[in-house]
């Protein structure tokens, strides 16, 4: 087994964090883009357009930086004409929204929008059924307000309000799981540009939105109903459905990079095998298409299989060959983990069983690494007859 990885000898500021905000962890690739950047570029940007579509669709070639060349990698793995469409709409007046299943990468989107446009990700709403007016536009420190009365002093900002006053992208994830007169909230602010303070007086009673501004709203479909948007918020939001992959290729290419990136970030010295990994990705693929890249039909299970619910079992998997195995990642690794993503609902377990029954074993004959995940998959299918035998 590797030697285990001691968390005392790494500097602080390295698990300080689980995850890095996008323009924390593509900082290099920031910098080098800015510096050689000519392109026009929307007043309150920090990048261009061209280049924003770049950082986020990736450059085949490095690009020179301030330390050396630097690799522009694809972050996002989709339609690129989307992604123009979605930069286009930031320059505009009218908010973006992104909707899709869940797992379908908007909130990466998002993120990635908003770190090459305004340099930061972090002005965020969370939507949920308790987010509150004051959670979006700004609240008030009682005790300031107490002794001073209403004033700047006393104002505590919110990401609306920074947003606008700063000139940067808000993000607003999960927008329908709001209070529909929570998410009317905007739509002042999306007509106007402009945000009032009743309780103060004169100049710092009005926010103007300074250039740059713009909202990032996401809305997964499978929720969206839940406190459906008014006609009037529709309006002022430009729509862009974010599809899964469809690509088995590029799939397995992020899935892949995504899994050894958070084993790293996790300080976890292991070795991720690509052909183990497209194990995974393939049964992912297959079935939320619902039949075999060969043609053969396949019960779809309920549960939402995206590329981010493969990126989480890869993870897992490889946790549980480091730690319980001797350090290598193997298909019955997998099978152990895909339950708790593919088979959510009672039903779903029978169509993965059904899958390992039909897929992986018309390839167990001829791969060996598909012999070893059919052989795995057999026990899914085993749990299921003897819980049938006890009812």
């Amino acid at each position: 087994m590797p030697k285990a990885v001691n968390s005392s000898n790494v500097p602080p500021q390295v698990i300080a964090r689980q995850r890095q905000p996008a323009e924390e962890l593509y900082a290099a690739e920031l910098l080098a883009l800015q510096a050689i950047d000519r392109q026009e570029k929307p007043i309150g940007w920090s990048l261009s357009p061209r280049a924003v579509r770049d950082f986020i669709c990736g450059i085949d070639k490095p690009i020179d930086g301030p330390n050396g060349p630097v690799p522009i990698i694809r972050k996002f793995f989709g339609d690129d004409a989307l992604v123009e469409r979605a930069i286009i709409t930031l320059a505009t007046e009218r908010g973006l929204m992104l909707i899709g299943e869940p797992g379908t990468a908007k909130s990466l989107l998002s993120e990635l929008l908003s770190a090459a446009v305004s340099g930061s990700s972090l002005l965020t709403i969370q939507g949920s059924a308790a987010t509150t007016e004051d959670q979006i536009r700004y609240s008030w420190n009682y005790a300031l307000l107490l002794a001073k009365g209403p004033s700047i002093e006393s104002l505590v900002p919110a990401p609306l309000y920074l947003g606008m006053s700063r000139g940067r992208v808000v993000r607003f994830e999960e927008i329908t799981r709001c209070p529909l007169e929570v998410q009317d909230v905007i739509v002042p602010i999306l007509s106007e540009r402009l945000m009032v303070i009743a309780e103060l007086e004169g100049d710092a009673g009005t926010v103007y939105a300074r250039p740059g501004f713009n909202i990032i709203a996401t809305a997964n479909t499978r929720d969206r109903g839940v406190n459906e948007m008014s006609a009037a918020l529709k309006r002022r939001f430009h729509f862009e459905t974010v599809p899964a992959i469809s690509d088995l290729e590029e799939e397995l290419e992020l899935v892949h990079r995504e899994v050894k990136r958070q084993l790293e970030g996790l300080m976890i010295p292991m070795k991720v095998d690509r052909d183990v990994i497209a194990l995974l990705v393939q049964t992912f693929h297959e079935l939320r298409a619902g039949r075999t890249v060969e043609g053969t039909p396949l019960a779809q299970p309920s549960s939402v299989l995206s590329t981010a619910e493969a990126v989480s079992v890869g993870v897992s998997a490889s946790l549980h060959a480091r730690f319980y195995g001797v350090g290598e990642l193997r298909p019955k690794h997998l099978v152990e983990h895909l339950t708790g993503s593919a088979a959510k609902e009672p039903d779903d377990r029978k169509s993965l069983a059904n899958y390992f029954q039909l897929a992986a074993k018309e390839r167990a004959s001829s791969n060996k690494l598909w012999k070893e995940y059919e052989e795995a998959g057999r026990s899914i299918a085993g749990e299921k007859l003897v819980r049938k035998k006890k009812s």
